[in-house]
């Protein structure tokens, strides 16, 4: 047994584990997605994501207030629409008084300062048909048409105080336009949060309830099909080329090798999304007694963390961020 390798020595005890422990997560890397609904009188549960809610204003401070006490890094807000209010333009994402950007002002006003708060750039939640941009005549995506409406959405949201802005669309050039609109309007300190790579996965249905989807046929000609990696590279190096402050990959839990390789290629910080389909899978099984619920959700967090994220957003933020207090 002389000179035999032992690893396990560095394992022994609790106090040498963390001594030695090669990826931390604290509160601050988390991020929480938050939905705030026009027309409530109080927050209503999504039922396929047991837990968490579309927020009235009132409701959404609270919980904004509490997610900062915890210590969460920031939050991301997605506003839903009322039906009749959604037309083919998406018109609701660039009104001021829209719900997103109502919702915008009343975080920046609780809690801006103590907090990054973050928007999301797309039309999705706000167009009758349920794509991330305008249609043309033949019913697909006109992604150059898009990019006007996102840069007026953009304007919105910056005149609102909100730190970050979130480029969920997938449109070709989406970060380039944003940040020359910015510039020009003089938000040149609104950053841009690129989602880089986001793929069309299976694994967001649970989100279409949360944000009241209309979405008719799928987005599998602007998001990521997930079995190319060298294509999130190209994605990458174009948002970054463009002037991305933060880039994102999207799913997670699925895709942490795009992960690893996109956070290995950075030169700026590197977010992950734990999704909602994600978020389903872990409390259905937890509630049904099949997995510690504590355990899992944290080692999904720490295995997006050791993958490379600099930042994970998670529905599971502020009840993570208490347990890691």
């Amino acid at each position: 047994m002389t000179g035999m390798d032992r690893p396990r020595r560095l394992r022994r005890t609790p106090a040498m584990r963390r001594l030695v422990a090669e990826t931390s997560l604290e509160p601050r890397h988390l991020i929480l997605p938050m939905f705030v609904a026009d027309g409530l009188d109080e927050p209503r549960e999504i039922s396929s994501m047991p837990g968490v809610f579309q927020h009235t204003m009132d409701s959404l401070r609270k919980a904004a207030v509490e997610a900062v006490a915890a210590g969460v890094g920031g939050l991301m807000l997605f506003g839903v629409p009322k039906a009749e209010d959604k037309d083919a333009q998406g018109s609701g994402a660039s009104d001021p008084d829209g719900i997103l950007n109502r919702g915008l002002r009343a975080l920046v006003h609780e809690v801006g300062g103590s907090t990054v708060v973050m928007a999301d750039t797309c039309l999705d939640e706000f167009t009758d048909h349920g794509h991330c941009g305008v249609l043309d005549a033949a019913g697909a995506v006109d992604n150059d048409a898009t990019l006007t409406r996102y840069v007026e959405m953009a304007l919105a949201q910056a005149e609102t105080g909100a730190d970050l802005l979130g480029t969920s669309g997938m449109m070709d050039g989406q970060v380039g336009a944003i940040r020359e609109g910015l510039d020009a309007a003089g938000y040149a300190d609104t950053g841009i949060l690129a989602y880089a790579a986001k793929y069309a996965s299976a694994f967001y249905g649970p989100f279409r309830e949360a944000v009241g989807s209309s979405l008719q046929g799928d987005r599998r000609t602007y998001q990521q099909d997930p079995a190319n990696r060298r294509e999130a590279i190209r994605e990458l190096e174009l948002d970054l080329l463009e002037g991305a402050d933060i880039v994102m990959v999207k799913p997670a839990m699925s895709y942490l090798d795009i992960l690893r390789e996109v956070a290995d290629r950075s030169t700026v910080p590197v977010a992950a999304y734990q999704i909602s389909g994600e978020y389903a899978m872990i409390t259905a099984a937890a509630r049904n007694g099949w997995i510690d619920r504590k355990g899992a959700v944290l080692e999904s967090l720490l295995g997006i963390r050791r993958a490379g994220a600099d930042m994970v957003l998670t529905y599971w933020a502020t009840e993570a961020a208490h347990w890691l207090a």
